[in-house]
């Protein structure tokens, strides 16, 4: 196990384990860089480094597929894996497990250092020279409504106040080398800042990074609870504090090792148009809406910089990898928390973040006295559907631990045998929705609001599988395997 402070160090890793596909071709800054990352994500290729971009400096790389599937069979999460500390080989669960047991350890707070010693301030640019038509930003989809400059990079903001620094990721379009539109979601943290903001008439600070160390890119990707810093969450996730720069002309501090740095504020009005963009579902947008103005004030960056970029859509990007995890173990605090006594959770890569599947153990009933599984399910919606981020989840599986929940092939097996076509389900009306989703019609859109649902699947007498393993003696499964 080991913990990589820059991007740098996790490329190289990944190199030597043969999952980076280095494209030393010159490609375009429109559309191919796009369309290689998102065929990478499709074959489940190694991820794409790109050393010469066309129109910009030399030297100016971008960096594709940055956490999603491994190419390596063995080690499908190894990106995720590695990210955060863990061993390249960890499960899925295992990565669950990690995120969730973090959120009850105490915090480590990030250590400033001297711009002199900060990588991320070895270029610094001002004035005209801040523009952002000197990198290498492509279109990620053809109907885009334009060329996204943050698809992976962490976005910092703090309160007027200064009690609460929030590191996150959010989509954000380039508009001009000056100027960037954001989506800003009121209910998201980043978005619950800005409002204190505008109440006060005054444009938002913030810093747009990218290429930090991997584990901040991903753990601003997913949630942990309002008003805790991400970065004392990274510390403990890296047993280190992180190192972080006085950023050069707001009152910001950001990673000392990132790769580029953007600074400026946020308009305090919805003056510019963002959208559309092909989001996670696995669909191209088809609308815009009006969002803040992201004006572009000072630009530092590394030496030869590396840009990283998720291009989302049809599974599997980053968006059902690390944010599904981040979510799913979200979901495992909380029910743990309200007392229930899950072995994991987990969100199948294939169902684009709209399934989440609740793994009971064989002992439930005796850790759960009295409880049948009909109010069981019902009372996993309950906690669920409570938290702010299963906003984004709209059906839930409550299964047994009788199957590998990582395996599609199985899951699949598993939700068509067990639930019932009409019962045994818990519907939740009036839920909060939004347009992440894909699957609300257009007026439970407009009002915000729409069922959810929770199914029960759970066995009342176990059932051997006619399966190898189950199916046999063991003496029989000996000599089998000893001949094949």
């Amino acid at each position: 196990m080991k913990y990589y402070d820059d991007l740098r160090g996790f490329i190289d890793a990944l190199d030597e384990m043969g999952d980076i596909m280095h494209v030393r071709r010159e490609v375009d800054c429109d559309f191919e860089p796009s369309a290689i990352t998102r065929r990478s994500y499709e074959i489940q290729s190694p991820a794409p480094l790109f050393h010469k971009v066309a129109g910009v400096a030399p030297g100016f790389r971008l960096f594709g597929a940055p956490a999603s599937l491994s190419s390596l069979k063995d080690k499908p999460y190894a990106r995720v894996a590695m990210s955060l500390g863990l061993a390249p080989e960890s499960s899925g669960p295992d990565i669950i497990e990690t995120l969730s047991a973090a959120r009850h350890k105490p915090g480590i707070p990030p250590v400033r250092v001297e711009s002199s010693a900060a990588l991320c301030h070895q270029n610094i640019l001002r004035g005209d020279d801040a523009n952002l038509d000197r990198f290498p930003i492509p279109f990620a989809h053809d109907k885009d409504g334009g060329r996204y400059a943050n698809t992976w990079g962490t976005l910092i903001v703090k309160t007027p106040d200064g009690k609460w620094v929030n590191w996150s990721i959010a989509r954000v379009m380039k508009v001009d080398g000056k100027r960037m539109v954001g989506l800003m979601v009121p209910s998201q943290h980043i978005g619950q800042i800005w409002t204190e903001w505008v109440k006060l008439g005054q444009p938002m600070p913030y810093a747009l990074v990218q290429g930090p160390a991997p584990a901040i890119s991903c753990v601003s990707g997913i949630p942990i609870p309002a008003h805790a810093d991400e970065a004392d969450y990274i510390g403990t996730l890296a047993g280190a504090p992180v190192p972080v720069v006085k950023a050069v002309s707001i009152d910001l501090d950001v990673p000392a090792t990132a790769e580029l740095v953007i600074e400026g504020h946020v308009s305090i009005e919805r003056d510019c148009q963002e959208g559309p963009y092909g989001e996670y579902g696995g669909y191209l947008g088809s609308g815009s809406s009006a969002q803040p103005t992201f004006h572009v004030e000072t630009i530092t960056h590394r030496d030869d910089p590396i840009w990283p970029m998720s291009i989302t859509g049809r599974p599997t990007d980053e968006s059902h990898t690390l944010w599904a995890m981040g979510l799913a173990a979200d979901a495992l605090t909380y029910l743990r928390d309200a007392g229930i006594p899950v072995k994991t959770t987990w969100i199948p890569e294939d169902s684009t973040v709209h399934w989440l599947l609740v793994v009971m153990p064989q002992n439930w009933r005796e850790q759960l006295p009295g409880m049948s599984s009909e109010a069981l399910a019902q009372r996993v919606g309950e906690v669920l559907f409570a938290t702010d981020s299963m906003v984004f989840i709209p059906k839930v599986y409550v299964v047994d631990d009788d199957f590998d929940p990582t395996n599609l092939r199985e899951v699949a097996w598993v939700l068509s045998t067990r639930v019932h076509p009409t019962g045994r389900r818990a519907v939740f009306d009036n839920q909060r929705v939004i347009r992440l989703p894909q699957c609300y019609d257009e007026a439970e859109y407009v009002a915000g609001k729409g069922p959810k649902v929770v199914f029960d699947t759970l066995q009342t007498q176990r059932h051997l599988h006619a399966s190898f393993e189950q199916g046999y003696p063991e003496e029989v499964r000996r000599r089998v395997l000893a001949n094949w």
